[in-house]
């Protein structure tokens, strides 16, 4: 897939300052995957998606997400995007396993099922001037970051962006590790997903759903680092914030008896190292790119947006798998058995 006029891409006008922040509630749990593995129904692991009501067992990326999508679970209501992740287990001292429900970030109450932060960054979160110059995805443009079958911390290195917080209150953001939070956590564990900024301006997806895209040829996102030539447009840095609630889980008689962190993903990494994200882009015209042109920070940055009890008119997408993915589970759904962390 391509988008091939370059036209003018690289000539992008006037800085922009935007730094968009919104809450989306939760659309579906379940085994589907339209990116990695589409039209397999069901697919091999659980995942929480947000977003536009159009998702999928395929996502043709063919079609018009924006004009399939009646709705969206997304604050701002012209981002029909789907966004997702896998799925936290708690592993409890018998074997068993219970899926972790999910909270929203302060501010966002009462979003369906928890759901996800998303962000478009054009400069660091910390960098409030957010005055680089930055393009928005195109028409059937998607990505994934990650690797499910990373289990050490060298294999996790290439994915530094993908990391946890173990908080002890809703305002814990320090102290970022790239492998599961090794004590309780009183509040939560918070997953922060963060994307490639360098597209090659040409193609819409890879066959991996990440060459297309790349990190800075020197430095990275944060220091500033420029987009390598064959990745020459630099686009706004997505990025997730799930915030998973362990309170029921923090007792330690629970835990396995050596103290070991309990937490599993749902494909079976023990190990935290193998965190990763899906994005499906589909904000209607050229919404996203307005936003991104506009001086604005969070969700004063205009654009049409909804309140929290429309985007919860959306959730609830009637399941297309049929299976039990939440309480004392003997085995993880797809038949998954954690995988112990490699040395």
């Amino acid at each position: 897939m391509h988008w091939t006029t370059l036209t003018g891409l690289l000539a992008l006008g006037a800085p922009a300052t935007a730094l968009i922040r919104f809450q989306c509630s939760q659309l579906v749990v379940e085994r589907l995957d339209p990116l990695v593995t589409p039209g397999e129904v069901p697919s091999p692991h659980v995942h929480q998606i947000v977003g536009g009501n159009s998702f999928n067992a395929t996502m043709d990326p063919s079609k018009d997400m924006p004009g399939e999508s009646t709705c969206t679970t997304c604050q701002f209501s012209e981002d029909f995007s789907n966004y997702w992740t896998a799925v936290l287990y708690f592993k409890a001292r018998n074997g068993t396993y219970k899926r972790v429900p999910q909270h929203s970030n302060a501010g966002f109450e009462g979003a369906t099922g928890g759901g996800m932060t998303v962000y478009y960054m054009q400069d660091p979160l910390y960098d409030t001037k957010q005055a680089s110059k930055v393009t928005a995805f195109k028409p059937g443009f998607r990505m994934f970051v990650g690797d499910v079958n990373a289990r050490t911390k060298q294999e996790a290195a290439r994915f530094r962006q993908l990391t946890y917080t173990c908080m002890d209150n809703a305002g814990s953001r320090e102290n970022e590790t790239v492998a599961f939070p090794a004590r309780v956590c009183p509040y939560g564990i918070m997953t922060s997903v963060r994307f490639p900024t360098c597209w090659d301006g040409v193609n819409l997806d890879s066959p991996n759903h990440m060459a297309h895209m790349s990190y800075p040829e020197s430095g990275t996102f944060e220091s500033g680092g420029p987009c390598p030539a064959s990745h020459p447009v630099r686009t706004s840095q997505v990025m997730y914030e799930v915030i998973w609630d362990t309170r029921q889980f923090n007792d330690p008689a629970d835990w396995p008896a050596d103290g070991s962190q309990p937490f599993v993903w749902s494909f079976g990494d023990p190990s935290g190292y193998a965190n990763h994200g899906d994005y499906v882009f589909g904000w209607k015209d050229n919404a996203l790119q307005n936003i991104l042109d506009t001086k604005c920070y969070a969700t004063s940055c205009g654009g049409k947006q909804q309140s929290i009890a429309d985007m919860n008119k959306c959730a609830g997408l009637k399941k297309t798998v049929d299976e039990d993915i939440g309480e004392r589970l003997q085995q993880l759904p797809g038949g998954h058995m954690p995988e112990p962390e490699r040395r």
